[in-house]
């Protein structure tokens, strides 16, 4: 009896032991995320760097109640690379400057966050008290919250993929400026197709078009943006959402956009359905993973659907040389999944672009087909200067279904997909297999003007003269070259910003050459042009006129008599869009 009692109160004893144990090991310490890093500039308005300023990293978790302190060296820079994931606020102080207060940083798992911030004078805060606030109805910004922090002192958040957090941080692209006045809403009246032939695009008539920016949270934002014609005839419309959980186009997104368009009073109606998730993922210091996924269904009467994934592999093979593995279905989007540069207005601008991003419906053997085929690519991209880099790749192109544009009223409704605004249709080209190479330079040269310039050697369907019948046994896979060049400029006084450029292509292609690349740098084929003017201010937001002219010299079309008959093939259509769009 007494070792049964001696062998309970052991058992009473080892069991209080290992509960002891586990009480003390903090839930922070079981479930231990990988480590952030943070790392920081302070300096002055005038830019100089502060020396032994005071940096608390607080922790805005619950139950957390432990902070960071930094002092900054010689260069104004602190920095540490063991830091848990989460939400911090940042406290800057300094003896002569106001202290400066910066919340909801977030903390990334593999990820360096850079913080800079500039601390405001005493004596300059004084100096604006003592001026006389000028007679206006409204008080400015400045004058309101000029004891606490003047908006020209509020702090810059960056987020930057490397360990390299003594660079200058104004490079970086991907900024949240908080003084930057920020567009909630845009409306655009415009006129004209961006891509005609297809019912896949935004109709080729007077239409309005509204996007909205509307925050959520401290960070993640909601893109909404829709479109409607007024058509009577043939009404269409369509809405597009994406969602933004990290508050940026370059993080995670979510994206999901909904189309109809009746093809004419007596035609059928178009309907479709695109569902896109896309996001990056960090892999070392090194490697970047961004994926993306989605899935299109449209119908006309008879359905067709789609599965669309793109991965790229991004590498940093040093401070010069980067390099890129590329899996995507083809065509290439509206965008690169990684933007490099995007303002507020620049993201309801993309939220419109949603709306036009269906892959073009093609109609083979009475069945809607989608076009789309298989992209794979290698590219290295060499940094010549602090604004150019130069890219050279290689790629494979297999297509399933090539689409191919022309102009004609009388052709069989089997194979050709009419558009009802114009005698534009679209066409089902069959496959393509091809290789290609691409060689690509781009120069910042100075604020106002960006140049870029193009090569490229693929294959493109080509007419082939000794076949007969219809036209999809007419056409074959020929190697072409292209040479292109693109120049962006803003005028700084008128404040006119005009892109314009050229693309020369040899021999008869009545298809894309290097379609992926095209979309990718923007490199339409032919002559285009594209002008906005901002307007004086009148009224409310900021008013804008713009236009849109592409092949503006009609280049690059091919007739040809087939089985079905005589028909007219576009590689580029001459078009012209154009209107108003306002931005509040």
């Amino acid at each position: 009896m007494k070792q049964t009692r001696l062998r309970i109160l052991g058992a009473f004893f080892l069991a209080g032991t290992c509960l002891s144990i586990c009480a003390s090991i903090t839930p922070a310490q079981q479930f231990k995320a990988a480590p952030g890093k943070v790392a920081g500039v302070v300096d002055d308005t005038n830019g100089i760097p502060q020396l032994g300023a005071t940096v608390q990293l607080i922790s805005e978790s619950a139950g957390t109640l432990n902070a960071l302190d930094f002092l900054t060296n010689t260069q104004g820079v602190f920095r540490s690379d063991k830091v848990l994931p989460g939400m911090y606020t940042v406290r800057v102080t300094l003896a002569g400057f106001l202290p400066t207060i910066e919340q909801h940083v977030r903390i990334n798992p593999h990820v360096t966050t850079v913080v800079r911030v500039q601390l405001e004078s005493m004596f300059a805060s004084l100096d604006a008290l003592r001026r006389t606030p000028s007679a206006t109805a409204i008080e400015s910004d400045d004058w309101k919250w000029v004891l606490r922090s003047a908006s020209a002192t509020r702090p810059v958040l960056q987020w930057v993929d490397d360990d390299e957090a003594n660079a200058d941080v104004a490079s970086n692209t991907h900024v949240i400026d908080t003084r930057m006045a920020h567009p909630k809403a845009r409306l655009d009246f415009t006129d004209g197709a961006r891509r005609p032939g297809s019912p896949s695009a935004v109709p080729s008539a007077p239409a309005t078009a509204f996007a909205y920016d509307q925050r959520l949270g401290n960070s993640a934002r909601l893109l909404m943006a829709g479109q409607m014609n007024y058509m009577d005839d043939a009404p269409g419309g369509g809405i597009a959402t994406i969602w933004l959980p990290t508050g940026s186009l370059s993080g995670p997104q979510s994206t999901m956009v909904l189309r109809e368009a009746k093809l004419g009073p007596d035609g059928q109606t178009f309907r479709g359905v695109r569902l896109q998730q896309a996001g990056s993922v960090g892999i070392g210091d090194r490697l970047k993973l961004l994926y993306s996924g989605e899935y299109v269904m449209v119908g006309l009467d008879k359905s067709a659907m789609s599965l669309r994934p793109r991965l790229e592999m991004d590498a940093k093979l040093s401070d010069a040389w980067r390099a890129a593995v590329i899996f995507a279905e083809e065509p290439g989007g509206m965008a690169p999944l990684d933007p490099e540069d995007h303002d507020a207005s620049a993201d309801l601008a993309a939220a419109v672009s949603e709306l036009d991003s269906f892959p073009t419906l093609l109609w083979r053997g009475g069945s809607p087909v989608l076009e789309g085929g298989w992209h794979e690519e290698i590219a290295a991209t060499r940094k010549l200067g602090p604004h150019s880099d130069i890219q050279v790749a290689a790629f494979h192109d297999d297509d399933r279904n090539t689409a191919i544009y022309g102009r004609g009223g009388d052709a069989p409704a089997a194979d050709y997909l009419q558009d009802y605004f114009s005698n534009a249709f679209a066409y089902d080209g069959g496959s393509m297999n091809s290789w290609g190479t691409r060689v690509a330079v781009r120069e910042q040269l100075t604020d106002n003007i960006e140049v870029t310039a193009v090569y490229s050697y693929a294959g493109a369907l080509t007419p082939d003269d000794l076949a007969e019948g219809a036209l999809r046994d007419m056409l074959k896979t020929a190697m072409h070259s292209t040479a292109g060049g693109s120049v962006t400029t803003k005028i700084p006084r008128s404040g006119t910003k005009v892109v314009a450029g050229y693309t020369w292509v040899s021999g008869t292609a009545i298809s894309r050459v290097d379609s992926y690349g095209a979309s990718q740098y923007q490199m339409d084929p032919y002559l285009h042009i594209g002008i906005r003017q901002t307007l004086p201010r009148f009224g409310l937001g900021r008013w804008q006129a713009i236009a849109d002219c592409d092949n503006i010299l009609a280049q690059g079309y091919v007739t040809l008599n087939t089985a079905d008959g005589r028909t007219t093939l576009v590689p580029a259509f001459r078009t012209f869009r154009g209107g108003l769009s306002v931005q509040f």
